[in-house]
Order: C-alpha cells, then structure tokens, then sequence
C-alpha cells in the first residue's frame, strides 16, 4: 500500500488527503445516528465528489507551477536557457518561478560570455607560433591548432585521430621526444632542409574526470640562430673597434715615415712603406666588410620592382631571370635586398657553375614572395651546407665567411628566412622567401 501512494503524484497525494479527511466525519455520523447503509452511501459519494472538485480545484495552481518548473529544469538539462517560465502567480511557486527566471537569464550571459573566451582561446590558439596537442585518456587527439598539422606532416585535422596513428608520418625523432614524455630539447633532421630544434613541455590534468595529456612543441631554431648571430655581432664590434685604434696611428705614423723615406735614397724602404700600405688598406677594407654585418640597420621598406631591380643587376652579373605572378607587390629595403642577390650572385660564378646555367626566378605564392637562386656549380657537402649561414665559416682561401651569413641577417631583419638545397641534377639552389601584406 505505502509503495502504491508513493506513486502519485502531489495534487493526487492531496486529492486523495482531502477524500478521506471529509469522508472520515461522514461514516462516524452516520454510525452514530444510525442511517441505513443505502444514505450512508450516498453521503460519502457526495463528500467524495464535492472534497475531489474542491481539492482540484485548490491544487490546480499548483501543478500548473510544478510542471512549469518541470519544464525548466528539463531544458536546464538540455543546455537550453533562453526559454522563461511564464507561471507569474503571487504565492510561494509564483516566487520559485521568478526565481528560476533570473537564474536562467544570468546563466545565459554567463554562458554567451564563456562563449567569446572560448572563441578568443581558440583564435589566440590557432595563430599561436607553438604547436599544441591535447590527448586523452584513450590516446585520442581532441585539440590541435594549425601549427601542429605542419609538424606532424597532416594536411586534415588531428582531432578524432589516434596518436599512433598520427606518428606515423612523423620524423623519428618527434616520435622519440613524445614516447619519453619530459619537457626538453630535440632536433628534426628533414632532407634537404636546415636541421629544427625543438623544445617539447608536457603536462597532465583531468578534464570531465578523465586524465589528458597536453604537449606544446616551440620551435627554438630561429631564436638559437638569433642569439648565436647576436654573440657573433658582439665579437665583431669588439673586434673592429681594437683594430680601428690601431690601423689609424699605423696608417698616420706610416704617411710620416713615407715623408721622411723620400729624403732617403733607399729603394727597398719604399717597397717595405707600400707593403704595410697595402696590408693596412686590406685590414681597413676587411674591418669595414665585418662592420657591415655587425651594424646592420632597420630594414626601410619600399615598393620593390623586381624588373628594374634584375635588369640593374644584369649590367654587373651574368645570369637568367624569370618573375611569375608579378601582379602582387613586395615592400623591401632597396639596398639591402640588392646586395642580398649581389652575395648570390657571387657565390654562384665562384661555384664553378657556366655564367648561362645561373637563374634567378621571383614567384609570389600566398603571403610570401619566394627568390630561388640557382646555379650548376659543384654544390655543398652536408658539413659545409650545415655551416654555411654560420657568420666567418667559408670554404675558400680568401673569403670572409659573411656573405651567406649576411644574406640570412637581411632575410631575418624582413621577417623571412633563407634555406640551402643541392639540386639532384647537380648545383645549388638558395631559397629566400620574404613575407608581402
């Protein structure tokens, strides 16, 4: 019996309070005056029907409100807050009700709210320079930015992807970093491409009670290159400044030992007096070479016609040129980019490459304007391709070892970068690529 009056609901918990509460008064009456069982009857039926109407009637504001928070809630359930109740009656549900509208509408703002972060996140995400992924307790990816699909050589999207089935493609040594699973450095080693280093941070935190793994991949190579680059310009200035206090007294004390040579009828003195000219011109030249590299100013952009610009270089250097989709502009410095392609140019005849093999081809691609200088010289050895942009290595007797580091300096300084390849027919192509808005 008590499971069976668990069943109902309320209003019937009342209607069924009410029946008997009217009904019990009615019998006692009647046994107590004696009716015969056939009035006794008919006055409970009556008590019964008339206590049922008044009871429903009484409870009828009542379940009109529990439904209308039944309703509510249901749609609290779902995630939907945009619907109020509109049971506006002045008693204690009336209130509840009221209530559950303020709820509902400062839920809404909240949620709209957390809503922009979200899509502030996962702008600021998306565009981050470092790689992310996020995976589950199942080794599922369920977030990575755009970055990451570059790294690990994906053309679609990681998320939903197994992580096993992602390393796949993935170079030897990510697939190492990730398995060890600690925060540290470690380099990617891609064909016919500059070596990446790379710095992997790891975490672990429970989302909707399930254990994720967050890995953040930054890419340390420009920055390592950066400051050994910063190292060398502090050498050079260092440098420079000690030979410039003493190539001036030399130069001033030679010009007066000159003077007083020509009061001497000594033929040698004067052989000896243009050596140490020499030498010091040479060290002056060599200084100011070194100068440039170590001093080189802010990049001041202007509007690049690459025709010109080609044409004017022919008049000093042999070679071929070609320009694809000329349409889009590139904002350069004039100078520095001339004597970027002047370094070029002079690495590709000293390559032992013929003068009529060397090109020279400008393609705008989307949000870079790539420069390939090619020739069909001799090529580089992996040790010398791995220290060519390295400022002060060079591989000939007389060179300076600033010309390939110079070029990547003026590439850095306009936001680009500059990468060596051997071409398989034999020489050595030099890509360039300079960002255009």
């Amino acid at each position: 019996m008590p499971n069976i009056i668990n069943n109902f609901t309320l209003s019937q918990k009342v209607v069924l309070i009410c029946g008997l509460c009217s009904a019990l008064p009615v019998v006692i009456i009647a046994a107590l005056s004696g009716f015969d069982i056939y009035y006794t009857l008919f006055l409970i039926l009556l008590t019964l029907t008339f206590s049922t109407l008044l009871s429903r009637t009484l409870t009828k504001p009542i379940k009109l409100g529990m439904q209308s928070l039944e309703t509510g809630l249901l749609n609290f359930k779902d995630g939907e807050l945009s619907s109020l109740l509109a049971y506006k009656s002045n008693d204690e549900l009336g209130k509840l009700c009221q209530l559950y509208n303020q709820t509902a509408k400062q839920l809404r703002q909240e949620k709209q709210w957390i809503y922009q972060r979200e899509l502030m996140l996962d702008k600021v995400l998306q565009s981050s320079p470092q790689a992310l992924l996020l995976v589950n307790d199942n080794n599922t990816v369920v977030f990575s930015n755009l970055i990451s699909r570059s790294l690990f050589n994906s053309a679609t999207r990681l998320e939903g992807m197994q992580l096993s089935k992602l390393l796949e493609n993935s170079p030897l040594q990510l697939i190492a970093a990730i398995e060890h699973g600690v925060d540290g450095l470690f380099n990617i080693e891609i064909e016919n491409q500059d070596s990446q280093t790379w710095h992997l941070a790891t975490g672990e935190f429970l989302l909707n009670n399930q254990k994720h793994h967050l890995y953040i991949f930054k890419q340390l190579t420009r920055e390592l290159s950066r400051q050994e680059v910063a190292v060398w310009k502090k050498v050079i200035r260092i440098i420079s400044h000690e030979l410039n206090n003493s190539l001036g007294p030399m130069s001033s004390m030679l010009h007066s030992a000159q003077l007083l040579a020509n009061k001497v009828d000594e033929p040698r003195l004067a052989r000896v007096f243009a050596t140490i000219d020499e030498r010091i011109s040479h060290l002056t030249e060599f200084v100011q070479g070194y100068g440039k590299f170590a001093k080189l100013p802010q990049p001041q952009k202007t509007r690049v016609n690459w025709q010109n610009t080609l044409n004017n270089l022919k008049n000093h250097w042999q070679f071929s040129y070609e320009i694809k989709n000329s349409h889009n502009e590139l904002q350069a410095d004039q100078t520095q980019l001339e004597q970027l392609l002047i370094n070029l140019l002079k690495n590709s005849h000293e390559s032992g490459s013929n003068a009529n093999e060397i090109h020279i081809q400008v393609e705008f691609v989307p949000q870079a304007c790539v420069i390939n200088v090619s020739d069909c010289g001799k090529g580089m050895s992996e040790q010398v391709m791995a220290n060519a942009l390295v400022p002060f290595y060079s591989t000939k007797s007389t060179g300076s070892g600033l010309g390939l580091a110079l070029c990547r300096e003026i590439a850095e300084a306009h936001q680009g970068h500059i990468s060596l390849h051997n071409k398989i027919e034999g020489g050595l192509n030099v890509q360039v690529s300079l960002p255009y808005s």
